[in-house]
């Protein structure tokens, strides 16, 4: 399998598991009568799975580079915590399906402005005539796929 395909199979993966996780995570959360206490048990179970997947793959070794890494870059956890706490309390609220969709919106903006600045050591993928009616057809499909 080509490494584009194999990529692609793999991150769709993780697309379908947004809303997965989502939705549990949510359902968790009323259930107990805490979002923010759902989210520390999916970071705990998250935690377990990253560990596992650090021993199957480097090992520890590279922790010990950690300390000399710019400290913006440990920024990335403030975000995930946000998204999982946030769509944990709002998901419930707004529904399942509008919460990824706005999460979805914002994911085309975002990426569209770190492709075309590079940010963050990103390649840069100038935002084109063409890119960008391809994003804005996309966030007009996720409309569309939300007003059905």
């Amino acid at each position: 399998m080509p490494d584009a395909l194999r990529y692609a199979a793999i991150m769709l993966a993780a697309g379908i598991g947004i809303p997965v996780l989502a939705a549990l995570n949510a359902q968790l959360g009323g259930r107990i009568g805490s979002p923010a206490v759902a989210a520390v048990v999916l970071f705990c179970v998250a935690l377990g799975g990253a560990v596992a997947a650090m021993m199957v793959t480097t090992g520890p070794s590279p922790i010990a580079r950690l300390p000399g890494q710019p400290w913006y870059l440990f920024l990335a956890g403030l975000f995930v915590a946000f998204y999982v706490l946030s769509v944990t309390f709002i998901a419930p609220r707004f529904g399942v399906g509008n919460a990824i969709f706005f999460v979805l919106l914002g994911q085309m903006i975002s990426a569209a402005a770190i492709d075309q600045f590079g940010l963050f050591g990103a390649a840069i993928r100038p935002l084109t005539l063409m890119r960008g009616a391809g994003i804005g057809f996309m966030c007009l499909g996720l409309f569309l796929i939300q007003k059905a």
